[in-house]
């Protein structure tokens, strides 16, 4: 119950690593409202009570901020919402381009500015990066990009929120058992593991324990900061060769 009498709001909570945050919040004690851009119905209903389900596109500014506008308290946002984006560099688009950076940077920025107004001393803001933030891997230039943004946005919100005692940190994960994954590759799991030192890819439960940390009590004295959970892929960074390939190929085919 590192978590009880808080409340918190999860963005792109309704799959993958959103959605065993938003549960694994739940079951640390806070009352958890949940924004998705697709259907988050069981979530919602999982969690029941008080959750509110909050269908809106964080990429678009006005909705954020009439999502907003429907809570009246918020300790803990997690910025969790997220699209890959998989276009190799020479064939960006301008639409592309900005639709990656619009869910994720923007997202993450301006989701940030309204829980801060609703944050007293002790609120968290705990954003979700990549890997990619910092280690490159071919086609994935806009979101790397959009993910070193959000580190960098960390460290900056981190000074600026401190003095009124609101701590940012961000986690980066690494290869993860997700539905989007393995949509663009079905043998993800056994395609990833051999490049990974402990032998396998994550799955979405296990980034509720570092979440939890960085949003609790725990982690008083942390802010400003991010750190991997990946398995130790940053340690080496290797990757499957023809993976970003045929994953880019499936998305934009």
């Amino acid at each position: 119950m590192r978590l009880e009498g808080k409340v918190a709001l999860i963005t792109g909570g309704s799959r993958g690593i959103g959605r065993a945050l938003a549960l694994g919040f739940a079951a640390e004690g806070a009352l958890v409202h949940v924004n998705h851009f697709d259907d988050a119905s069981d979530v919602v209903a999982q969690l029941g009570g008080e959750s509110l389900d909050l269908r809106y596109d964080v990429g678009d500014r006005a909705q954020v901020a009439e999502m907003f506008s429907r809570l009246d308290r918020l300790d803990v946002l997690v910025n969790c919402a997220g699209i890959t984006g998989w276009t190799p560099f020479a064939d960006t688009t301008a639409d592309a381009f900005d639709a990656v950076i619009a869910t994720n940077l923007k997202g993450t920025y301006f989701c940030s500015q309204e829980a801060a107004r609703l944050m007293d001393a002790g609120g968290a803001v705990v954003n979700v990066s990549s890997v990619v933030g910092s280690r490159a891997i071919p086609n994935l230039p806009v979101y790397g990009a959009s993910k070193a943004g959000i580190e960098a946005l960390t460290k900056h919100l981190a000074a600026e929120l401190a003095p009124r005692g609101i701590r940012v940190n961000a986690f980066a994960p690494g290869s993860i058992d997700t539905e989007r994954n393995l949509a663009d590759d079905p043998e993800y799991a056994s395609r990833w593991a051999p490049h990974i030192p402990l032998g396998r890819i994550g799955e979405p439960e296990e980034m509720v324990g570092p979440a939890v940390f960085l949003a609790s009590a725990e982690s008083s004295y942390v802010t400003g900061q991010c750190f991997f959970v990946d398995g130790g892929w940053t340690l080496v960074s290797p990757f499957p060769a023809g993976y970003v390939d045929a994953a880019s190929d499936r998305n934009i085919g």
